[in-house]
């Protein structure tokens, strides 16, 4: 496994010609989001994307579903720990029956205080926990789609009563891909073993992912005795561009603020210490504390942008993305909100093509 400065040879990771998936999200207004689908998918977007923020994830996929043919739906993401296995099986179930097999169910962990003090669910050992959450899923639709008896007793969950009255009978296009959001080297080899793709944090550096996230998710292929092939990693590359100057530099701003933020977060102070900015961690969790979010952004230099995004004129961003990342990744996703349509269209039509 690589470590210190060695770097990955290239291609090592993906089997495809430099092609990659870009996913785009919608909104939440259920009233808007089939237009908004119909819009991605005539753009040429392989995936439309919902994240659990102030709003249910699923309701607007559910929307899209029906207004769309062949683009992929995701989760990014819902949030496992608020629920249960069974309820998330349920769910993932419909939404893949809906979409005739397009549905992804993303999932994340959340962090403790929003498990226990917002959801009032239990919190513990966040990777094992996901693991056996994943395989209790995988439980419960393998006794739905190929009829085997639901015996799942694990340390955190528990299935063992499934009968007919309670098994969905719309089975034809099976149970939904599984993708995991990991930081860490643990719940990425979890990813790894137990899922079919994993979600990466857009948090994260060339250097991170290389030296950390891909030898934890080979750990995690070798455990389970599964393959790169098997697999998608999708990384949300942070984007800084505009159609004029004064846009790439509100850009770079709004992207300084969102690093900082997401900085500020202890569990993440590996991800700066792979560019050698970990002292940099204390600063930003103390002006966290402080509430001093936009002073928090100044903080961020040049050099410390351009090891976490990808920055330029729209024409440069395909390029870039696949030049730095295109042996690695498969899918990746960006709002590009200040651009044209066009230009938009062009980015996304450079990234998929091999």
């Amino acid at each position: 496994m690589p470590n210190g400065g060695e770097r990955i040879p290239p291609l090592s990771y993906r089997n495809s010609g430099g092609d990659m998936k870009v996913d785009g999200g919608i909104g939440f207004e259920l009233d808007k989001a089939g237009a908004q689908a119909q819009e991605l998918e005539a753009m040429g977007y392989s995936g439309i994307l919902t994240a659990e923020t102030s709003h249910d994830p699923f309701f607007p996929l559910l929307v899209a579903a029906q207004h769309t043919q062949k683009i992929e739906l995701m989760t990014s993401i819902a949030v496992a720990f608020a629920r249960t296995p069974m309820v998330l099986a349920n769910i993932g179930h419909d939404l893949n029956a809906a979409s005739k097999g397009r549905f992804i169910l993303g999932l994340g962990s959340q962090i403790k205080p929003h498990i226990t003090k917002r959801f009032s669910m239990p919190w513990s050992n966040p990777a094992p926990r996901m693991r056996e959450f994943i395989l209790a899923m995988r439980a419960i639709w393998a006794s739905w789609h190929h009829g085997e008896p639901l015996a799942f007793t694990g340390k955190f969950y528990t299935h063992t009563l499934m009968t007919p009255f309670f098994t969905p009978t719309d089975n034809a296009y099976g149970a939904p891909r599984v993708f995991l959001a990991a930081v860490g080297p643990l719940m990425t080899e979890v990813a790894g073993e137990v899922a079919d793709g994993v979600i990466i944090h857009a948090f994260t550096t060339e250097k991170y992912l290389r030296e950390t996230t891909l030898p934890a998710l080979e750990r995690g292929f070798a455990r389970a005795g599964k393959s790169r092939a098997d697999f998608e990693i999708s990384y949300p590359v942070f984007v800084c561009t505009g159609s004029n100057e004064r846009e790439l530099d509100e850009a770079k701003v709004a992207t300084r603020k969102q690093i900082a933020f997401y900085g500020s977060t202890p569990a993440y102070r590996p991800v700066l210490e792979s560019i050698g900015a970990g002292e940099l961690q204390d600063d930003l969790n103390r002006m966290s504390k402080q509430g001093r979010w936009d002073e928090m952004g100044t903080l961020i230099t040049d050099d410390i942008l351009s090891a976490f995004a990808v920055v330029g004129e729209p024409s440069t961003i395909a390029g870039q993305i696949k030049a730095r990342y295109g042996d690695v990744i498969d899918r990746t996703s960006a709002a590009y909100a200040t651009l044209s349509r066009d230009d938009r269209a062009k980015i996304i039509s450079e990234l998929t093509a091999a």
